[in-house]
């Protein structure tokens, strides 16, 4: 078995057992048990359940048999949410649980009974497939939308009605039991929270307890040594700790949890020995994306669980593709449960009193289902990691005619590898397409707090010529739209956060991976708005090695030149906007001018400069035309404000409408980025500049940039910032590309900054 990397997620053995399980009335009644299967088969002509041995597994993990669920029909998630379905109508309509389905379908039906539930993407699928069975129609609120496209393409094939709420779960669950209420002959049912008094939870448990039956069934008496269970909500692992703990001849088998990196709900509350509410982003373990474990599970999996793991979307991936050729057919949440198993190094299977004659069971509930194929996550290469990067488009969706994508997709990829290492992850997008993430990885206090700051948008692949995601590396360089501006900074900064995990470091490491650099800066603004902060910060654009420590500013400003509309055969009538703005244009010029000439406050970056951007004017050929609207963007530099910059246009306008007749004109600052500046006696200069001659083997190049950056948002905030990052070429250009080895010096330099700083 391969080693644990050791910068990822531990697994966690868990240290809260007591010993004894509280009492749940759920999953033991065998009366209760018998209606289950009773109404499954209703459903379905047998229990879709066949077990499977798979020596290869038990080879490759050191134990003595591995055994895994195979799902022959409906997922076990379908069925037992079917069975609280029917639960919540045969309480509704007060008539017995051992119905005959067809005439509770009739009831429904003479009723008019909507379902109005609310749920989250895990537990829509399966909402809607209850309701399809039973004939019921049904409204499902959605906590958080639907991400995949295929699950929301089958919820309304399932008939039932998705209506996507972005509030927040309590918001959620209050919108559905509204709606219900506005309903005639409504049954509201909470998948979220599980709130009482519908008892859905319990009833869900219930509807698993057949399967377990039938594990025990097809495995003979043999003794289950270990059960591995996927964890969502955790019902289906209290129904399996319930089972193995209350029935006679189990034995107390050790119990493996699994969970998405991206939704450690488990995991993270069982370290917490608390129960906790985390955030989540998508998954192909779709099944498995909740944020918080059911309130009355918890008690029962803090007790029963004995080690809980998570896994990257790729390594279920892999376990899919092994499944495969042992001709396993399961789907991502399913798989997971291999993925799990292997994460276990043989010394810890021996300290849970596991060997080469023993058992285990993988639990898969559910069958094939389509996905996406993920993206690699493991490796902590920056140039492996930097091709990954490349190869998502994150092309800006608001500074090109033709949008891309935006950050969404990258951002859930830098989350994810985050996340897989353990690392404090925090999603930031209260504009909503525009995402950042906050990395940290915290010291043990008292030290200095270091923040790496990176952009995740790119501008458009139309103006690259080849493939811009391809990634590929050729002569020592990586190719692709991105690969300089700025995904090699952007990984070589990730891989120096990982580090920061291994380092005895007092101080705080923050990596701030943002939207929008390439528009308005939305991210880092929205960042700095919700409070992050540090005592110094380095932005790792691509500076071709060199330290910047002073960059200009810009501002955005828009002139409009009035006319009088008239036809064109009517001068004296109309005044032409489009004419009179050439006057303006032309001192505009000589302004320029003058400005390119002068000097500037500091010779690295030279003086401050002004063009026209964009000018439109006119309706048609044959008219005066009444309006000219001119948008001016003007380069600043230290000790130019945007009142001077506003003031010195204002003047140029008013001179010109003092000598040239009917010029009418206004102006607005409509956007502005101050410049920025560090000294370069400041300690922190003093400390990068070392760092990088060493990691360069010469003497560090200091200079400045003509362009903005986010440093500038930073330094406004009070936080000593630099730039710095690798030797790239071909920014915004029709063939991009970043130096490798630069990259990796990069990596390398940042981890010894924290190393020094942070210290």
């Amino acid at each position: 078995m391969d080693s644990l990397q050791p910068s990822r997620r531990p697994p966690l053995a868990n240290t809260c057992i007591r010993g004894h399980l509280p009492a749940r009335p759920c999953g033991a009644d065998s009366n209760k048990t018998r209606l289950v299967v009773d109404f499954y088969q209703q459903i379905e002509a047998q229990l879709p359940l066949r077990l499977v041995n798979i020596p290869q597994a038990a080879r490759i993990v050191g134990l003595g048999h591995v055994y895994a669920t195979q799902p022959m029909g409906l997922s076990w998630k379908e069925l037992s949410i079917s069975w609280a379905v029917f639960r919540a109508v045969t309480v509704h309509l007060d008539i017995p649980l051992d119905s005959p389905l067809s005439n509770v379908k009739n009831a429904i039906s003479a009723q008019a009974i909507t379902l109005v539930a609310a749920v989250d993407e895990a537990y829509a699928l399966g909402v809607a497939s209850a309701a399809r069975l039973l004939t019921l129609p049904a409204k499902l609120h959605v906590s958080g939308g639907i991400t995949s496209p295929t699950v929301r393409d089958r919820i309304r094939s399932e008939g039932a009605e998705p209506l996507l709420d972005s509030g927040t779960v309590v918001e959620t669950i209050a919108a559905a039991k509204a709606s219900a209420a506005r309903i005639n002959n409504a049954i509201f049912q909470d998948f979220l929270r599980f709130s009482e008094p519908n008892a859905t939870s319990r009833w869900i448990v219930e509807g698993f307890s057949p399967f377990l039956q039938e594990v025990d069934k097809q495995l003979r008496a043999s003794k289950v040594d270990l059960v591995v269970i996927p964890v969502g909500a955790g019902l289906l692992a209290e129904a399996v700790i319930s089972h193995f703990h209350d029935s006679v001849g189990h034995g107390n088998p050790k119990i493996l949890s699994v969970e998405p990196d991206t939704a450690a709900c488990l995991w993270k509350s069982l370290e917490a020995k608390a129960l906790v509410t985390t955030g989540t982003a998508p998954t192909i373990m779709g099944d498995l994306r909740r944020g918080e474990i059911a309130d009355d599970s918890w008690d029962i999996l803090r007790n029963g669980i004995d080690v809980a793991v998570t896994v990257s979307d790729f390594e279920a991936h892999q376990a899919i593709l092994d499944l495969e050729k042992w001709h396993v057919q399961v789907g991502p949440s399913s798989a997971a449960t291999l993925a799990a198993l292997r994460l276990i190094p043989e010394t810890r299977l021996a300290k849970l009193g596991l060997s080469s004659e023993s058992t285990a069971v993988l639990l898969c509930t559910e069958g094939p289902a389509a996905y996406t194929v993920p993206h690699f996550v493991q490796g902590n290469d920056p140039v492996a990691l930097t091709q990954t990067l490349v190869q998502i488009d994150s092309s800006s969706s608001t500074i090109s005619t033709i949008p891309g994508p935006g950050e969404t997709q990258i951002a859930h990829y830098v989350t994810a590898w985050m996340e897989h290492r353990n690392i404090e992850s925090h999603w930031i997008e209260p504009v909503r397409g525009h995402p950042s993430v906050v990395g940290v990885v915290r010291g043990t206090g008292g030290g200095k707090s270091l923040l790496f700051n990176g952009h995740l948008d790119t501008v458009t692949l139309k103006t690259y010529e080849g493939e811009p995601l391809s990634g590929v590396i050729s002569d020592g360089k990586l190719f692709g739209r991105g690969s300089a501006d700025m995904k090699g900074g952007l990984a070589a900064a990730m891989v120096a956060l990982a580090s920061a995990k291994s380092m005895k470091i007092r101080g705080d490491v923050l990596l701030t991976a943002v939207a929008d650099e390439e528009g308005y800066s939305v991210g880092t603004s929205d960042v700095l708005s919700a409070g992050w902060r540090a005592d110094a910060a380095l932005v790792n654009e691509p500076t071709n090695m060199e330290i910047l420590h002073v960059h200009k500013g810009f501002a955005l400003l828009e002139v409009n030149i009035y006319g009088v509309a008239a036809h064109g055969s009517r001068p004296d009538l109309g005044v032409d906007a489009i004419c009179k703005a050439g006057y303006f244009l032309a001192q505009l010029d000589q302004f320029a001018h003058r400005l390119q000439h002068g000097q500037g406050s500091n010779p690295k970056i030279g003086p401050g400069s002004i063009h026209a951007s964009i000018i439109k004017g006119g309706e048609e050929v044959a008219s005066y035309p009444h309006f000219c609207n001119i948008i001016l963007e003007r380069r600043t530099v230290p000790g130019e404000t945007p009142a001077i910059v506003e003031e010195q246009v204002r003047d140029i306008l008013q001179s010109v409408a003092d000598s040239v007749a009917d010029f009418k004109f206004d102006l607005k600052l409509t956007f502005h980025r101050p410049p920025f500046e560090l000294s370069l006696d400041h300690p922190f200069f003093k400390l990068v500049k070392d760092v990088v001659s060493e990691s360069t083997g010469s003497e560090a190049v200091v200079a400045g940039a003509p362009y903005w950056t986010d440093s500038a948002l930073l330094a406004a905030q009070g936080i000593p910032s630099l730039i710095w990052g690798p030797t790239g070429y071909g920014l915004h250009g029709k063939e991009e590309w970043v130096e490798i080895e630069s990259v990796g010096k990069v990596a390398t330099g940042l981890s010894e900054i924290i190393r020094r700083f942070c210290e």
